[in-house]
């Protein structure tokens, strides 16, 4: 049923999804949705959950992929984001409807929160590790959040409109980005 709150998000936006749309999507009955969860609110808030981590899980597993370099780690964490299953113009229409209800719905606001939190850390810890004990716990955090947007700026637009730049450019602007906050340079995406 997650997935098909996905899909339906995707497709249909917060306006258009419904138990309804939810049940004909995943083929299953009203009661069946209702007997695992307390309703729609329920499910888009799970859905969320369910989406963020497995993002979350993509692209730290492309960093545990990449070997024991921490640059190497961060720079497969990042470049994650411009391939599939994360880029992914219906991954973007899903999350556009989740943060259309960051304000007006406290339990997605409080995930939106926590997704946050738990694409940062993982930041965090490399960029700590490239840095060194010499770096301060503040430019270690500021250093994570301007990665997390960067790899937010350039996976927003490589989703809306894959004709401005391929993913392979956004590699390289990162790259470069990166070099700047960490240092020393990071070798260009050979794909």
């Amino acid at each position: 049923m997650i997935d098909a709150t996905a899909h339906c998000l995707a497709r249909y936006g917060i306006g258009g999804t419904s138990v309804r749309t939810i049940c004909a999507e995943a083929g299953v009955s009203a009661g069946l949705l209702r007997h695992y969860f307390a309703g729609i609110d329920e499910l888009v808030a799970e859905t969320y959950a369910d989406v963020g981590d497995r993002l979350v899980a993509n692209m730290i597993a492309a960093a545990d992929n990449a070997g024991p370099d921490p640059r190497e780690q961060l720079r497969a964490f990042v470049m994650a984001s411009f391939k599939p299953p994360i880029a992914d113009p219906d991954l973007l229409a899903t999350w556009l409807t989740f943060w259309s209800l960051i304000k007006s719905d406290a339990r997605i606001r409080e995930l939106h929160t926590e997704n946050y939190a738990s694409h940062r850390r993982p930041v965090e810890r490399m960029v700590a590790e490239i840095l060194g004990p010499e770096a301060s716990h503040v430019d270690v955090r500021l250093t994570a959040v301007g990665v997390t947007a960067l790899v937010d700026g350039l996976w927003l637009e490589l989703c809306l409109d894959a004709s401005s730049f391929t993913p392979e450019e956004a590699a390289r602007i990162a790259d470069k980005w990166l070099n700047t906050l960490v240092g020393d340079p990071l070798k260009v995406l050979a794909d």
